[in-house]
């Protein structure tokens, strides 16, 4: 072997001998990195679990104070009502001792000549969906199921309220958001009798048909669900669609910092109080899941946090599936949120346009239940304890309207402004993140993904 050869030989071993050394290198480089990714992550993890306990101990606090003075308001109410109840009896056992008395004496005659004429068979049916916000077929369904739990009998004193008008009542103050004193008028029957019908009616609602009609899917709906979701935005395995809004009330007598809704205020210009509601919706608008009371003070997802729907997160509940939220939410092995970070990519924006699609059906949802429901546009009259009742009545009542295809009239149309914040960590699981991007590349390599970001 001549000494040309050689060299070129040597200077051959050399070269790989120095690409193997940068080879190894950068391996143990790249080694080095991820063991300081994965040191940095199990940090922030750290302070995070640390931070929200220490909010989630701070709610607790409040929410427990404010339980423990509710029942102190519940026992003196029914002090209160216990001693009511003993004059009443001793009142009609006088009564039936003394036939003098006449019933004129206990019961103010008052008009119901407006509700007799609703209650007519010859009413038309467009005034009657235009007064109760559905059809006369779907009130009598709900005075059925409703029939065994607020029927009342008749007394010595009185004849019943019959079913029909107890629920007329409660939905029409629904409805409107009429004052009681207006409510009273209408129906002709005293303004507490009113207020008594309204929360008697929503707790057998709420007991009644809120199992039945507010449930979450059962495997073969949600294979259904998965289908028309993909169809509308090409993303696979979606459940459902979440949204969070706001219910103004009278500011509370306890703990009112936890109520005071510091972005409402700071955009109207005045001092607003609220409590949060939470829900899931299928593709047409119905609620499939709904956490309701908590303080308005709390931004979206520490809502989320103190719901029953994260703790399901927490196990194998969704099997796979995805719920879609917004970018006040953070992204979770089983909640799709869309990209925040600037400066996004087309496939990132592309992504964010279908989400968009699915918030849509929540948002829309959301606005429909404030468009029938007017209670829930302004400060009600019904105490903080009691509101979560009539607001899980109103949800009840809105998924009763939907399964039975009632029209919306345009008219009540309510354009939803609660504001959305971006949470402190928004991505709190790795794999979701990785599965986030390849949904987003299939989207738009598929021919899914829409071009109006273009």
């Amino acid at each position: 072997m001549g000494p040309i050869a050689k060299r070129r030989r040597a200077l051959r071993k050399s070269t790989i001998f120095k690409l193997l050394l940068l080879l190894v290198m950068f391996e143990e480089k790249h080694k080095q990195e991820q063991e300081e990714w994965d040191r940095n992550y199990k940090l922030e993890r750290e302070m995070f679990e640390k931070t929200h306990k220490r909010k989630l101990e701070m709610m607790m606090d409040y929410y427990n104070h404010m339980q423990e003075y509710y029942n102190q308001m519940d026992d003196m109410e029914r002090c209160r009502l216990q001693r009511a109840r003993f004059g009443v009896a001793a009142l009609g056992a006088a009564v039936s001792t003394q036939q003098s008395v006449q019933r004129r004496l206990w019961v103010k005659n008052r008009s119901q000549a407006w509700w007799q004429q609703c209650n007519h068979p010859g009413f038309p049916e467009s005034e009657f969906h235009k007064s109760f916000r559905m059809s006369r077929a779907t009130f009598d369904h709900i005075c059925e199921e409703l029939n065994s739990v607020v029927a009342k009998e008749d007394t010595m004193l009185r004849a019943a309220i019959p079913v029909s008008q107890r629920v007329a009542v409660c939905i029409w103050r629904l409805a409107t958001g009429e004052p009681l004193r207006l409510v009273s008028k209408r129906f002709g029957l005293g303004i507490s009798t009113c207020h008594k019908l309204v929360l008697e009616v929503c707790t057998a609602i709420r007991r009644v048909l809120l199992p039945k009609y507010v449930q979450w899917p059962s495997n073969d709906r949600m294979q259904g669900l998965m289908k028309e979701f993909e169809r509308i935005s090409g993303i696979p395995k979606v459940v459902g669609a979440m949204y969070t809004t706001h219910i103004p009330i009278i500011a509370p007598k306890a703990n009112v910092a936890a109520y005071f809704n510091k972005r409402h205020t700071e955009r109207n210009q005045r001092t607003s109080y609220s409590i949060t509601l939470q829900g899931v919706v299928d593709n047409t608008g119905s609620f499939t899941d709904i956490c309701i009371g908590l303080p308005g003070s709390m931004s979206d997802d520490l809502v989320l946090e103190n719901s029953d729907l994260f703790k399901l997160g927490l196990t194998s509940f969704f099997n796979g599936g995805w719920v879609v939220g917004s970018s006040g939410y953070p992204l979770l092995d089983w909640l799709l949120v869309p990209y925040v970070q600037h400066n996004l990519t087309w496939t990132q924006h592309a992504f964010n346009e279908k989400i968009s699609e699915i918030q849509k059906i929540a948002k829309d949802a959301f606005g429909r239940l404030k468009g029938r429901w007017r209670c829930l546009e302004k400060r009600t009259e019904v105490k903080l304890l009691d509101l979560p009742i009539v607001l899980g009545a109103c949800c009840v009542l809105h998924n009763i309207c939907e399964q039975h295809n009632e029209d919306f009239d345009p008219e009540l149309a309510f354009d939803l402004v609660d504001d959305e914040m971006c949470p402190e960590s928004c991505v709190r699981s790795r794999s979701s993140m990785q599965a986030r991007d390849s949904i987003a590349h299939n989207l738009l390599h598929h021919a899914h993904a829409g071009t109006s970001f273009l």
